[in-house]
């Protein structure tokens, strides 16, 4: 029985780490890619269960470093089953201060979140198409939805990403398909860029409070292995933010 594989961006920690745990205990072999943080990707390669597994440092925000990720990968693992386009970042910038939105924070905005994704479906959708069918998931957020969230920014890049997941569900289906997945506020390194006092105003404001990283984790293993005719969509996980 062939064993299989997923490659994980931002699997060093947050959410990606608790993805990473997930797939490995379920028997898949994971790559992490990680940006800078070796230490950390270090420490969630050991916790992983079973053998096999891989770190892999990548830019996102940089396609050639992309690429050469993918190709450490492919000569690993051979092909891939499923990828997960984890890796994000944000600065908060009051919606109403535009110039505190500077052209650099937009641009970093963008790259991670939205060029990003689409780089590494790029460079690893050919090993993706070695084990038809695929999945890619994307994380998406649901300040795409709300247009409110950390940054203008932020809200624009990750309804980018809506909108890219729409786009690959048609062009790649049907031998990969492509599900975005939107956390509403979760408990991750992320979550200290509030204050205490923001913290409780968003649990309180979200009906089902703050999620922990692995019940995002949850959802996007679910979107790989349980939902054979979901492509092309975003499957809300926001603890019901989005109806506030």
């Amino acid at each position: 029985m062939t064993t299989r594989s997923v490659a994980v961006t931002g699997g060093n920690r947050g959410i990606g780490a608790a993805t990473a745990r997930l797939f490995a205990a379920e028997g898949w072999r994971v790559a992490i890619l990680y940006g800078s943080d070796r230490a950390a990707a270090e420490a969630t390669l050991g916790s992983l269960a079973g053998e096999g597994h891989l770190m892999v440092q990548a830019d996102v925000a940089d396609s050639a470093s992309v690429a050469a990720a993918a190709a450490t990968v492919g000569t690993a693992f051979g092909a891939l089953d499923a990828l997960v386009n984890n890796a994000g970042w944000t600065r908060p910038v009051p919606h109403h201060d535009l110039d505190a939105l500077d052209d650099a924070l937009i641009e970093r905005v963008f790259r991670i979140n939205a060029m990003g994704p689409l780089y590494c479906a790029r460079s690893f959708v050919p090993l993706l198409r070695k084990r038809e069918p695929a999945v890619i998931v994307n994380l998406s957020s649901v300040a795409a939805r709300r247009g409110q969230g950390s940054s203008v920014a932020y809200c624009a890049a990750k309804a980018a990403v809506d909108t890219m997941t729409i786009s690959l569900g048609r062009a790649l289906a049907p031998a990969i398909r492509v599900v975005a997945v939107a956390p509403g506020p979760v408990d991750t390194d992320m979550a200290r860029m509030w204050t205490p006092e923001q913290h409780a105003a968003i649990g309180a404001a979200t009906p089902l409070g703050w999620a922990k990283p692995e019940e995002i984790a949850v959802t996007i293993y679910a979107a790989v292995t349980m939902m054979p005719k979901v492509t092309g969509t975003t499957i809300l996980a926001d603890g019901g933010r989005a109806l506030v």
